[in-house]
């Protein structure tokens, strides 16, 4: 038995300050105030020093961690990621693959989580193969370009059938309605994403029944919105902030670059809080970093100049978004681990309560991770 003493503890909506969890084995066994917890004899006293406790963070969507591809080194990662308080991932898998290196990359990951090297592996954010090849870093290397073919993309998902979580598209492809049936059939409880997509709003809503219930990092590598030279059109953005079963992902770095400040509010305002998700989605891109751009040190670049995902990890993700938005630890816990496992379903995560996995990270009001508990264990 474990207990977790002066721990603010935060909670879906509110906060108990001056709390107590009790961790029986790799679940939560209580909490409370402390004087309402009685801790057991001889339980080893973890003191969280009055700073927060919350769920572990769950990120569904990031390609890398410390500047090493996942799908390449997924041991070193996960314990990177892990430290950052980072107790839920799905590596995204990305279109600059082919076939043979999507299935190999898969292989990596799933025999590393076998092996018990990525424990903190949730399943897969397949952010491709077919996205529009107007989008997006590294478009030179997109290698799914041409027509849609079942004999191309079908053993991808017989590859990843047990494991996969969400599958990315753009739903304006020629000849993805066969793909989108396929990947369902195979694949019965798939949460689709709109992702590097021109599609107008009613493409979009088309797969809405289909499962489509996520917006890949909001308003980056999305539709342009020109209809009449003075008349402002509409897009894949529009279409996301208008469904409300839409959840929308926001990459949250330090100047505002993925997402304005503004926008992160607007977008924050128009989605409610139990709709945006917060990812890191680092890539690995050592291009050179445009002028002005010298203070962005948590982005990566392409050999064009194009944003190339983050150099973030969940928690500063979090921590910007806090500073952009003056939202509260409790709303970025939602944001960050709460809104993603209840997109995906996962029962037993993201949230504080008996029974549920002892997944937790202590934080400071910054949001800094100072202490990291994964299914029961320091680490």
């Amino acid at each position: 038995m474990k207990a977790i003493i002066n721990a603010n503890i935060v909670l879906k909506d509110h906060y108990i300050m001056g709390g107590v969890i009790l961790i029986d084995g790799d679940k939560i066994a209580n909490f409370g105030k402390a004087k309402d917890i009685e801790i057991p004899a001889g339980a080893e006293i973890i003191d969280a020093e009055n700073n927060y406790v919350g769920p572990g963070l769950i990120d569904i969507h990031t390609h890398a961690a410390d500047n090493k591809w996942i799908f390449e080194e997924p041991e070193a990662t996960s314990k990177h990621l892990l430290e950052h308080g980072v107790t839920g991932v799905l590596p995204a898998l990305y279109n600059n693959l082919n076939k043979d290196a999507y299935i190999k990359a898969a292989d990596n990951i799933l025999k590393a989580n076998e092996e018990g090297k990525f424990d903190n592996f949730v399943g897969f954010y397949m952010e491709g193969p077919y996205l529009s090849p107007n989008f997006g870093c590294e478009r030179d290397k997109n290698v799914w370009k041409d027509a849609v073919v079942r004999d191309e993309y079908i053993d991808i998902v017989k590859k990843v059938k047990d494991s996969a979580k969400v599958w990315c598209l753009a739903p304006e492809r020629e000849g993805i309605d066969q793909f989108v049936k396929d990947v369902k059939a195979e694949i019965p409880n798939i949460v689709f994403a709109v992702a590097h997509s021109e599609a107008p709003p009613h493409l979009v809503e088309k797969y809405i029944p289909y499962g489509l219930k996520i917006a890949t990092h909001h308003t980056n590598a999305t539709g342009t919105i020109e209809h009449y030279s003075e008349c402002r059109g509409v897009c894949v953005d529009e279409a996301v902030n208008y469904n409300k079963e839409i959840y929308a992902e926001l990459i949250s770095d330090r100047m505002g670059i993925h997402v304005v400040p503004y926008m992160q509010r607007l977008v924050r305002k128009i989605k409610g809080d139990d709709r945006i998700i917060l990812i890191a989605d680092q890539f690995v891109c050592d291009g050179p970093i445009p002028p002005g751009f010298e203070e962005a040190t948590d982005l990566h670049f392409d050999n064009a100049g194009e944003i190339a995902g983050s150099g973030l990890t969940l928690d500063i993700a979090c921590s910007n978004f806090i500073v952009h938005t003056g939202c509260s630890v409790c709303d970025a816990f939602k944001f960050g681990s709460y809104n993603p496992a209840r997109a995906l379903n996962l029962a037993g995560y993201g949230y504080i309560d008996e029974g549920n996995i002892a997944n937790l990270i202590v934080v400071d009001d910054k949001f800094n991770v100072k202490k990291v508990i994964f299914k029961g264990e320091k680490i």
